[in-house]
């Protein structure tokens, strides 16, 4: 089971990892069972998710791209706009007031300070958007025409390029600046759309 926040209650970053690791089992041919749960974050033994158990054995996180969690979270809780319409209401549902508020802006203050402590606190937004076009673009020089990173067979990395991509796509926010950076790369979209039609979309329809 690969267990993660409920859908009305999940995040960016969490989204684009949950996403990363279900693509990586995908690929190696593993059965895949998503579990919701409001306090998975709490049950995970990093306090992180998704997190995975097989058997009596419970994992969590898959290594991230760097610069693309940064970003997220950035986005997610350094932005005054984000936070307040999608971040802050997102992490405070399962809850009621006024621990959801409480909950929420400990949330912001915790991602705010390892911000500061990893440098990223004084960024401006349009920084953090060059960033992720550099970042795009080393990609999209590395990927080149090959169908994966390392040509023919996907490998942990496509997976987590793949989560980190597609959920900056797909996911609503304040502004739509994060997904132009990415479309511009259309080699990258067309990697996102394969290993969607690959290893998400139901084959029998």
């Amino acid at each position: 089971c690969c267990f993660v926040s409920s859908e009305d209650q999940i995040l960016l970053s969490d989204c684009a990892s949950s996403l990363a690791v279900q693509a990586y089992l995908r690929m190696c041919g593993l059965p895949v069972e998503v579990v919701c749960r409001v306090n998975a974050e709490y049950m995970s033994p990093s306090g992180k998710i998704p997190f995975i158990h097989v058997g009596n054995q419970v994992v969590s996180e898959l290594g991230p791209i760097v610069q693309f969690t940064k970003a997220k979270l950035y986005v997610q809780w350094c932005d005054d706009a984000t936070a307040a319409e999608i971040s802050r209401p997102r992490y405070s549902s399962p809850y009621s007031w006024p621990l959801s508020n409480i909950l929420a802006y400990q949330k912001q203050w915790e991602v705010r300070r390892k911000m500061n402590a990893i440098g990223w606190g004084g960024k401006t937004l349009e920084q953090v958007y060059e960033d992720v076009s550099q970042c795009c673009q080393a990609l999209s020089q590395r990927l080149g025409t090959q169908p994966y990173f390392f040509n023919k067979q996907p490998t942990e990395l496509d997976a987590l390029v793949f989560g980190h991509l597609f959920t900056i796509l797909t996911t609503r926010l304040t502004s739509s600046e994060l997904a132009e950076r990415i479309k511009s790369y259309s080699n990258l979209l067309s990697f996102c759309r394969r290993i969607e039609q690959s290893y998400f979309e139901d084959k029998s329809s």
